[in-house]
């Protein structure tokens, strides 16, 4: 009688953990099912990036059509300064809206490695991971995998929770230490979503931000004027100095539109000169700032730092104006997601535009991932002017 309990307990066991196995293969399955079958899909969520002691929040909006067509809208929320990645049939671009201008290149993106905010690569990460773990938390599923991040060695692995619907829900990648780096939670996931012919195209995606931009600066303007318009009439009904009054308003007016007396840096489009320096936090051993030298260009200004030693580089910094008519420039080098923008990453340079100040770090002797180091640690906003 015992051995036959004893036996019953046993099989018992074995049928409760190969549920356990069961469960995740289901799980897995019907994320397959669901990514695979999906012809085009529609997400929004938040992206947080950690830097050093500061974290960077961003807006995320991602389109996804077959035939490797991907839009992926990045606003961060500290800045409202925009970018998006687009790939379609003719290549990867860039693109700022803010200064009219796109970065285009040839490029294996979004596949050359882990990517937060995409169906297909998180899935890939999950199938091809054999040490994969995972659990039941809080009423979800937490499948926990390798990251692949090949300029970012410290950040080793993934977090990717899935409600009982297989839908992802949030994923934290993590560094070496286990403390997450990189977050994305999901408030909206369409796997059913449409999308026009054009919708992908180059051309459609300028053409809708200057519509908007146009429409902003024009909302602007007619608050502007009904603004001077009610100031107008309370001078006029204190006295009889609406002739001066309308002299000090025109004076105003010149000095906030001739790209020098800017508040909102979410409406800045150019930015005629840099006011400070703005410094890397991570400089290589053995090496020292040796020269500082600004220089004025066309439509601003340019400053140059040289570091010397056992690992010389340069940092650039400079400011941008907002083209007249869309600019592409054909770029050799890959994308790289920072704390705070987008870069471009080729094998002795690294080169990203934030707050309306580009940015270019070079050296012939380090290697991308310290060059990176370097150009992560520039993450205090300029202030320009």
């Amino acid at each position: 009688m015992k051995k036959k309990i004893l036996f019953l307990l046993i099989v018992g066991l074995f049928i409760f953990s190969g549920c356990g196995k069961v469960g995740e293969k289901d799980i897995i399955k019907k994320l397959s099912d669901k990514i695979d079958s999906s012809d085009s899909y529609y997400i929004e969520g938040t992206l947080e990036i950690v830097n050093n002691e500061d974290v960077f929040t961003y807006d995320v909006k991602v389109s996804y059509a077959k035939k490797d067509n991907y839009k992926v809208d990045l606003v961060n929320t500290v800045n409202n300064h925009q970018q998006i990645i687009l790939r379609n049939s003719d290549g990867v671009y860039v693109v700022t809206p803010r200064i009219n201008k796109s970065f285009k290149f040839q490029s294996d993106w979004p596949y050359n490695n882990s990517q937060v905010y995409l169906l297909a690569p998180l899935l890939d990460d999950i199938n091809s991971d054999e040490n994969r773990t995972f659990k039941e938390e809080n009423g979800n599923y937490k499948i926990v995998v390798a990251a692949n991040y090949p300029n970012n060695q410290k950040l080793v692995k993934q977090e990717i929770t899935l409600d009982k619907d297989a839908n992802i829900k949030k994923v934290v990648v993590l560094d070496t230490d286990g403390n997450p780096q990189i977050t994305m939670n999901f408030s909206k996931v369409d796997l059913n979503s449409k999308f026009d012919d054009n919708y992908f195209d180059l051309k459609e995606i300028i053409d809708i931000e200057e519509n908007q931009n146009n429409t902003e600066n024009k909302a602007e303007e007619n608050s502007g004027d009904n603004k001077e318009s009610t100031d107008a009439t309370e001078n006029n009904s204190e006295d009889n100095s609406g002739v001066e009054n309308k002299d000090n308003n025109a004076e105003n007016k010149e000095e906030s539109t001739n790209g020098k007396y800017t508040t909102d840096s979410s409406n800045t489009k150019e930015t005629s000169s840099i006011e400070d320096v703005i410094y890397p936090m991570y400089i290589p051993s053995n090496t020292y700032l040796t020269n500082t030298e600004k220089v004025s260009k066309d439509n601003g200004e340019r400053l140059i730092l040289t570091f010397d030693g056992d690992n010389p580089f340069m940092l650039i910094e400079e400011t941008v104006a907002c083209e007249k008519e869309h600019l592409i420039v054909p770029t050799y080098g890959e994308l790289e997601l920072m704390a705070s923008t987008v870069a471009i990453v080729n094998d002795n340079s690294i080169n990203w535009i934030d707050n309306n100040i580009e940015y270019y770090v070079v050296s012939d002797k380090l290697s991308k991932s310290e060059l990176l180091e370097i150009a992560r640690s520039v993450s205090v906003l300029p202030v320009s002017k």
